[in-house]
């Protein structure tokens, strides 16, 4: 994604997410999970790709969460999926940590 089509809004304050969990957020209609990682901050969807299944209550592992309905995983990096039984990658989003805060890249069509 280009600057010209993403538009950053705030969603919380860093200390707001504590490092090794996500972090649900309800940002334009869309349910976002942030997690914070010791490699930094992502954000996907919280939503599994096999059921639906809230990912942002998952558990947080190097870099991958887990679904806690059925174990699949993800990297929170890329959103592909890493093991059965999902196939499919959650979108991911760009985050940026200005302030102390972080923001969230959200295409200029949402």
């Amino acid at each position: 994604m280009t600057s010209e089509t993403t538009r950053f809004v705030r969603v919380a304050a860093l200390e707001d997410v504590p490092s090794g969990r996500a972090q649900v957020f309800e940002v334009s209609a869309k349910r976002i999970a942030v997690c914070h990682s010791d490699a930094g901050v992502y954000a996907i969807d919280d939503r599994c790709t096999h059921d639906n299944g809230p990912l942002g209550e998952g558990e947080l592992n190097d870099g991958e969460i887990e679904c806690p309905r059925h174990g699949a995983r993800f990297d929170i990096k890329t959103g592909k999926a890493l093991c059965f039984p999902a196939v499919g990658a959650v979108k991911t989003y760009p985050v940026e940590i200005r302030d102390g805060d972080i923001w969230l890249g959200l295409p200029t069509s949402d």
